[in-house]
């Protein structure tokens, strides 16, 4: 079934166009990735289809009675709601249902009393005759996993990265036909990320997103686009598939242009030599001419992005922490922390959000002093410190003034220098762009251009805090290339598992509560050994768990919801169901080893079956600690 059809759109900005007579469309099941270079018109393209941006021509076709929802890099709430508000489709009878009964929980454990307590019996005949308590647990699950647990909070008191949690979890909830999303995992921590790989997956939900995180885009994604010279290219495959076929693409373009800046040579020459008089054969000779002219002229080699500033030399002693605590707003960010770098030292630091990874950057670099202990820094030391914040650029500046602001003439690695205008060049800042305001920069652009300013001071010591937000592919891939050479210490925080896997060989874990875990391998191999420590140790099916109910409703105050009582025991009878058809299946595998097809169907039910019995069994351990407490 088609869910989304885009005809021939074409949109320009002035003399600078993004796309020309673009043609795709979106079946249901697809889960398809648009790439392309920062500025090429990504974001323009998703808020054409939102309807927030007109096109100047073509037209876009959504089925009738689809229900379709957008994730935007920037949320649009009403900052005075509350969470609960702004997650709750009021017009939607289910969703209505459930916030009812969460507020009614809510109202009771505030003030118990017999009239509380017949309005929460009201709720769960109404939830039951809507047969909406796997949705419950469904919308439970979704803020659990992202990590809303206020949600009467007001919206204006969450940082900005909580309010794009919210604005994911409202168009999870509301399980549109069709998600249109761009850059859904920004500000998501790993274990969102991989939640919501499997999410989507486990769901078989239609989507269409723009993404930089290269494995979700490899997990996820059945099909990408890529959007380059205002023409779009159709792949069936992973990323890796792309890189490869993208490249035969343009192999076979640069032949077909070289070919015809050969034909255009001859041309051109005859064009000189022709007399004016001109007949019908040599007329249409001529406009074969023009025609071939604009393809030379308009169809061009992308320069590569060319990373090869010189490093400043770096000495013996490079950096050293000695029992260095550190407490911020009543929160432990450090508990007598001790390292020392050596040279060459690749650091990847993870965590959970709010657990003070940037803020230890800050410590490092000086930016903020710690409460006690010593942080020791190399003489020879030079910081590049690519931070979240980022660069305050002046929007009112053209691109090559904040270049020269720093220097006129940078010196490169073989020991030439180039000037401020070529350094823009090599960072694919055209000599049109150079004099653009900053302001007119698309987001990536500006990432772009403050990850030059970082690079022009010529760092031993680079710092990384979320590099990858907002840069292109191809941008990625060459940055990725230059830290790989390299020579001095690097620090890395990213939520982009590719780009960690490629660059650290040991990592920094913070855990919480001032604890900091030194792990020796790649990110890949940290969530191999702690996913195998997370594993039950005991089968829920084997344990036996007694519910004790308060005898007065009156004066007992509720700290787990009838619900999730009633969920509970349901999982401990559906739990050893499912692990009887595991062993059914297994027992399948084995028998139709032999007959290829069998063997293919019954391995995606096995696959099918354990997701759903491993979201199960964690979902048991979830309420037998929330039971044990009560």
């Amino acid at each position: 079934m088609n869910l989304l059809s885009v005809e021939n759109l074409t949109k320009s900005y002035g003399e600078k166009t993004l796309f020309t007579d673009i043609s795709f469309g979106i079946q249901q099941g697809q889960r398809i990735a648009l790439v392309a270079r920062n500025g090429s018109g990504k974001t323009t393209l998703l808020n054409i289809l939102q309807g927030t941006d007109i096109a100047d021509s073509g037209k876009v076709v959504f089925r009738n009675g689809i229900s379709v929802a957008f994730l935007q890099q920037q949320t649009n709430f009403n900052l005075n709601e509350t969470v609960y508000n702004a997650l709750f489709n009021e017009q939607n009878e289910s969703t209505a249902a459930i916030k009812k009964y969460e507020l009614a929980i809510e109202k009771h454990n505030e003030n118990p009393c017999s009239e509380t307590e017949t309005e929460i019996q009201n709720c769960i005949q109404r939830i039951d005759n809507l047969g909406i308590w796997d949705y419950e647990s469904r919308i439970k699950q979704i803020l659990t996993r992202l990590k809303i647990t206020k949600i009467n909070q007001p919206l204006k008191q969450l940082s900005g990265g909580q309010q794009k949690r919210v604005a994911l979890a409202k168009v999870l909830i509301d399980e549109p036909q069709l998600l249109i999303m761009d850059e859904p995992t920004n500000h998501l921590d790993l274990e969102m990320i991989e939640w919501l790989e499997n999410y989507f997956v486990r769901k078989n939900v239609s989507l269409l997103l723009v993404t930089h995180d290269r494995y979700f885009l490899d997990n996820v994604c059945t099909d990408i686009i890529e959007l380059d010279n205002a023409s779009l290219y159709f792949y069936k495959g992973n990323y890796a598939y792309f890189i490869e076929k993208k490249a035969e693409r343009e192999l076979n373009q640069q032949s077909e242009l070289d070919r015809a800046r050969n034909i255009y040579r001859r041309e051109l020459e005859w064009i000189r030599k022709m007399p004016k008089a001109r007949g019908t054969k040599s007329k249409s000779r001529v406009d074969a001419f023009y025609d071939l002219e604009n393809k030379v002229s308009g169809t061009r080699k992308q320069d590569k992005l060319q990373l090869s500033v010189k490093m400043n030399r770096i000495g013996g002693k490079i950096l050293e922490l000695k029992k260095v605590y550190k407490s911020f707003n009543n929160q432990i960010i450090l508990k007598g922390f001790d390292y020392t770098f050596k040279t060459g030292e690749r650091i990847g630091i993870i965590g959970n959000n709010g657990t003070g990874k940037s803020t230890f950057l800050n410590l490092i670099t000086g930016q903020q002093s710690a409460d006690s202990g010593k942080i020791n820094v190399g003489e020879t030391v030079v910081y590049g410190y690519y931070s979240q914040q980022g660069m305050l650029l002046n929007n009112d500046k053209r691109v090559i003034e904040v270049i020269k602001e720093i220097a006129d003439f940078i010196p490169l690695a073989d020991g030439t220098k180039v000037s401020a205008s070529q350094m823009l060049q090599m960072f694919q800042f055209k000599p049109d762009m150079q004099y653009t305001y900053v302001s007119k920069l698309s987001g990536g652009e500006k990432k772009r251009l403050y990850l030059l300013t970082v690079l022009m001071k010529n760092p031993n010591f680079l710092i990384l805090d979320e590099p990858t937000n907002d840069l292109d592919l191809i941008t990625l891939a060459v940055l990725e290339q230059f830290l790989l050479d390299f020579k001095g210490c690097l620090i890395v925080v990213s939520h982009d598992r590719y780009f960690m896997d490629k660059l650290v060989d040991r990592l920094f874990i913070f855990e919480g509560n001032g604890h900091i875990k030194i792990f020796e391998g790649t990110y890949s191999q940290y969530r191999d050994e702690h996913t195998k420590e997370q594993e039950p140790k005991v089968k829920p099916d084997n344990v036996k768990t007694e519910l004790k109910t308060p005898t007065n409703a009156n004066t007992t105050k509720i700290k787990i919801s009838y619900k999730d009582k009633y969920e509970f025991e349901l999982l401990e009878k559906e739990i050893p169901d499912l692990e009887k058809k595991k062993a059914a299946l297994s027992k399948k595998l084995e028998e139709v080893s032999n007959n290829h097809i069998e063997l293919i169907k019954v391995s995606e039910e096995l696959s099918i079956l354990n997701a759903q019995l491993d979201e199960k069994i964690l979902r048991w351990i979830e309420l037998e600690e929330l039971i044990k407490q009560t």
